[in-house]
């Protein structure tokens, strides 16, 4: 079959990951013939974001090892001097894979659809329905016990992240966004709370000014060090004294130089700079700027979370990219890199020869002597599907919480429920992330231990009061219904592990990936352990700057009105809090 794809490209782009996908856009805005190729079915790559049914057949995909067939007439389209070079292999760069259900394939017969543990807890009295004053007595439970079958029927609710991360609210990404006018294609919502893990507890960081002032957490005295100290981070500049003789040392050896007790300096380092003992003092500050500065922009937390996923972004900049001229064949790999003299000359896909003056691609597709030494490990990665919040509150919270590991780098949480459309109604998305010492499994298992409920849950076992986040207790029963309902937060129930997914994939955004290509290629790292796109953004504008270095990085799109073409806008505001209006 004749192939009806032009013969001849300024840029072509292998795969629709997030740098890739921006790149692409930027190179497309400023007039640029650009073919974008991917040889899945889906956007995204290793950001991807899928329906229950989409992973497993992403999974299977990895673990047969999956591969594509090259072209058996590309040798006739090579010149004289001029060599082909095989594409690498996408899933073979996702291992140790563990799958596992602690939910029956179907629930009992006999089962009375009861929660398996009921906790009783006294509440202040009420007026019945004839006006009389009544005790009454609140059974705290789950709606629904649950099994394989039912949540595979719900499969196209989900959509599960395969590198979930958050947006600072001034972040680069979001400030890219507005000003190239890309915003308009995704809608967001607000992270609304942010926990740590203290004295093996969740705890709820204060954010705000009003925040650090009404916690009960921190001391009078703490919060006046705390003021102080975020002062000083949100005025620091270069020429400043105040950080001087740490530039070499920790963050945390400045933190006790300020003689922080240990509970401030735990939510400074794990929560406000998202940091860890060993993170460099000014590393520290640049990260607590960075937080402090996004606060109060679109809600009470510096973040913000993609509605349906992350997978949706890259989505977002392929569309720019194909409403001023670009080209999309997904379901199309490419086979193999023409080189000559140091040059990519074409690609060959599907039988045919594509010429280009630049080539764009993942590593996750680069041929494996353009990465030589790059590093094969990097992240460990959990996702996990749960019966109930990490941390129950009056309405559903997107949740963030560093999980701290001493001597290690913390494990990053993200909790999202089924207002973010990424999950039915019922269940939580928990995704953790973090760098990679032994295997996932091991890697993530402090945080799951310490969080979740992991024994089988058949329909008929009994919960124990013992299993919960918290085993302290009380030294005085208290009476009152604000101490009871603060108590029974303090000892709510883990929630129960349904389904658990652990991978390892590559980390190379610390990698020159730049050692080993011809003049003309440009590699992109996949997703990296940061919680932002801060890394994406600037490798993206990297490699527009070393390809058209005279030219403006994505300059604003005219809206659909200005423009005589049909553009499919995704409906509601591009940035939308979840903080609902406080009554007087």
């Amino acid at each position: 079959m004749e192939d009806d794809l032009p013969s001849k490209y300024e840029v072509i782009v292998i795969g629709t990951g997030m740098t890739e996908s921006i790149v692409a856009a930027a190179a497309s805005r400023i007039g640029k013939r650009v073919l974008h190729l991917d040889g899945n079915d889906y956007y995204g790559g290793m950001w991807a974001s899928f329906t229950f049914e989409a992973l497993q057949k992403w999974l299977n995909e990895c673990q047969s090892g999956k591969t594509l067939e090259n072209s058996k007439e590309s040798t006739s389209l090579i010149c004289e001097k001029e060599k082909a070079v095989s594409i690498g292999n996408q899933f073979s760069t996702v291992f140790n894979i563990e799958e596992k259900w602690f939910i029956p394939e179907k629930l009992p017969s006999n089962c009375n659809f009861q929660s398996a543990k009921i906790t009783q807890t006294e509440e202040s009295p009420k007026e019945n329905k004839d006006g009389e004053i009544e005790s009454e007595t609140t059974l705290k439970q789950n709606d629904k016990l649950w099994c394989q079958e039912k949540i595979k029927s719900l499969g196209r609710k989900f959509n599960m992240d395969l590198a979930p991360k958050l947006l600072f609210s001034r972040g680069t990404l979001v400030e890219l966004l507005i000003s190239s006018n890309i915003s308009r294609y995704a809608e967001f919502r607000c992270v609304n709370r942010i926990l740590t893990w203290l004295d093996n507890k969740l705890e709820t960081v204060p954010c705000s000014r009003a925040d650090v002032f009404a916690t009960k957490n921190v001391s009078l005295i703490e919060k006046r060090q705390l003021m102080q100290l975020l002062t000083l981070c949100v005025e620091y500049k270069p020429e400043c004294d105040e950080f001087k003789g740490f530039e070499d040392k920790t963050l945390k050896e400045y933190l006790e130089n300020k003689k922080l007790t240990k509970n401030l300096m735990h939510y400074v380092l794990y929560a406000i700079a998202m940091s860890n003992d060993k993170t460099p003092c000014m590393i520290g500050v640049e990260r607590t700027q960075r937080f402090l500065s996004s606060l109060g922009r679109y809600g009470n937390t510096p973040f913000l979370w993609p509605m349906y996923g992350t997978g949706e972004l890259p989505q977002c900049f392929c569309r720019l990219c194909a409403v001023f001229g670009g080209v999309y064949h997904l379901k199309r790999a490419a086979n193999s890199i023409v080189v000559s003299d140091n040059q990519c000359k074409a690609i060959i896909s599907d039988g045919s020869r594509l010429d280009c003056d630049h080539l764009v691609l993942g590593v996750s597709d680069a041929p494996p002597e353009f990465l030589g030494a790059a590093p094969k490990a990097g992240l460990s990665r959990g996702i996990f599907i749960i019966d109930r919040s990490i941390s129950t509150n009056d309405k559903e919270s997107l949740t963030l919480l560093q999980f701290p590991i001493k001597g290690k780098e913390p494990i990053t949480i993200i909790e999202a429920g089924p207002s973010t459309h990424v999950c039915p109604p019922g269940l939580y998305i928990l995704h953790m992330t973090t760098r990679q010492v032994d295997n996932a499994f091991n890697d993530l298992k402090p945080a799951v231990d310490k969080l979740l409920h992991c024994d089988f849950a058949d329909g008929t076992t009994t919960r124990i009061d013992t299993d919960t986040q918290s085993t302290q207790t009380p030294k005085e029963k208290d009476t009152t219904a604000s101490n009871t309902k603060l108590n029974d937060q303090a000892n709510i129930l883990k929630p129960q592990l349904l389904y658990s997914l652990y991978f390892n994939c590559p980390e190379t955004s610390e990698y020159d990936l730049s050692r080993n290509v011809p003049s003309n290629v440009h590699l992109c790292s996949g997703p990296d352990l940061e919680i932002d796109y801060e890394f994406a953004v600037k490798q993206a504008k990297t490699i527009f700057s070393s390809m058209y270095p005279n030219s403006e990085f994505l300059p604003r799109a005219p809206d659909p009105e200005e423009l005589s073409l049909e553009v499919d806008e995704a409906a509601g505001p591009p940035f939308q809090g979840t903080e609902e209006p406080k009554e007087e």
